[in-house]
């Protein structure tokens, strides 16, 4: 537990992180990156040109500043963050040099104003968060199907939309046994690929699209190629690699999983709601309801582009036909259809409530579930980019 003096000091900063919360984080990746070029391996280059990394973890200093006397408080986070930590193999040394160019952006940015009782008193509570993280991990690690990443062959890979790729790999070797893998509807593993045209070696998580082993691990990417921008991993996995090839995963992680409480029972509704690609950790968690209570409400709310853009879909016509109860709506975007709060009023209330897609998607979606009263608890999502920069600290 951080000193009264520590906490009453972190505290009195909290004003100045809300006002250049992320201007410290931007210097602060900038700085590190300078000196360990090597850590560019690990973090997504797509959210540090975006800001997305930037705010996340704004957000998550900024949070831990207002709740250092009770971390447990941020327990949720913490644990979401720690599963993306794993997948990445971040480990424990790698804390120090993150405290080191955090602190220090901290005294570039604020200048005079961060005195040494400020340093040192964020020099005590970043240790203390810093724990908190490695501890958790630690016992994620133990958990962890297999270690490090280990080599899966490519046994199968089809179109599931315009530029959405559905991949089926195996392992490599012996060392894993498909039969005794206990995936989870809502996981993501992590591709670690090393792309021609990059330096550096890339790291991208995807998500399952179903939650059976019992034909290989399967997963989905989309082509990422937004604006001006051509996403390096998506369009390697696109272009390059085929049946028979081999690529790198990190065993499956993630907490977006279905309420096993109400998995058995039919008086709350199931409502999946999903845009894109973000129907691939959806589609797994249909599955899985229907497979172990087909009683159970369901309403399969999905939006994307148009009909070429419309991912699984006959799979997911298939598991929605397995079904006692349904409610099917369909956006397509190009035809004008709009999925806004007004349309998000017509669900049921209370409703046990799941939503994937973009940033953007993400972030209208649950603002307006939100403003229609339905509780934290009850909406469970899984968002495309750093997680902490949807949370309001």
């Amino acid at each position: 537990m951080a000193s009264p003096q520590t906490l009453e000091i972190v505290k009195a900063t909290v004003p100045v992180l809300e006002e250049h919360g992320t201007a410290i984080t931007t210097v602060f990746y900038k700085n590190m990156f300078n000196e360990h070029p090597e850590l560019l391996d690990i973090f997504n280059e797509t959210n540090q040109k975006l800001g997305r990394q930037q705010t996340a973890l704004a957000m998550t200093v900024l949070a831990a500043a207002k709740h250092l006397e009770n971390l447990a408080t941020l327990l949720p986070q913490v644990t979401q963050i720690s599963h993306k930590h794993r997948a990445l193999q971040i480990l424990p040394e790698h804390y120090p040099i993150v405290g080191h160019h955090l602190l220090g952006a901290i005294k570039e940015v604020l200048g005079e104003a961060a005195n040494d009782d400020i340093i040192d008193a964020w020099t005590e509570a970043y240790d203390e968060i810093a724990d908190v993280f490695i501890q958790l991990e630690r016992g994620m690690y133990e958990q962890e199907m297999w270690e490090g990443f280990a080599p899966f062959t490519i046994t199968e890979k089809s179109e599931a939309a315009t530029d959405i790729a559905a991949f089926t790999v195996v392992p490599a070797n012996d060392d894993i046994d498909l039969n005794k893998l206990k995936l989870s509807a809502g996981q993501y593993i992590t591709v670690k690929t090393d792309p021609k045209d990059s330096d550096h070696i890339a790291l991208r998580h995807y998500s399952l699209y179903s939650a059976h082993s019992d034909k290989g691990i399967q997963f989905a990417v989309r082509r990422d190629n937004r604006n001006e921008y051509n996403g390096l991993v998506s369009n390697y996995l696109h272009d390059h690699l085929d049946v028979g090839d081999t690529i790198l995963l990190s065993a499956p992680a993630g907490d977006f999983e279905l309420n096993q409480d109400l998995v058995q029972q039919n008086e709350i509704p199931l409502v999946l709601v999903s845009a894109g690609v973000g129907v691939t950790p959806i589609l797994s968690m249909l599955e899985a309801q229907v497979a172990a209570n087909p009683l159970r409400p369901i309403v399969w709310v999905y939006a994307c582009q148009n009909k070429e853009h419309h991912a699984f879909e006959s799979k997911v016509n298939e598991l929605l036909a397995a079904a006692e109860i349904v409610e099917k709506h369909i956006f397509y975007f190009d035809s004008g259809q709009i999925l806004d709060e007004a349309w998000l009023a017509n669900l049921p209330k209370p409703a046990d409530i799941y939503v994937c897609g973009s940033m953007m998607f993400m972030e209208s979606i649950i603002d307006g579930l939100m403003n229609l009263d339905h509780g934290v608890d009850s909406v469970h999502y899984e968002p495309f980019g750093p997680k902490m920069s949807l949370e309001l600290a």
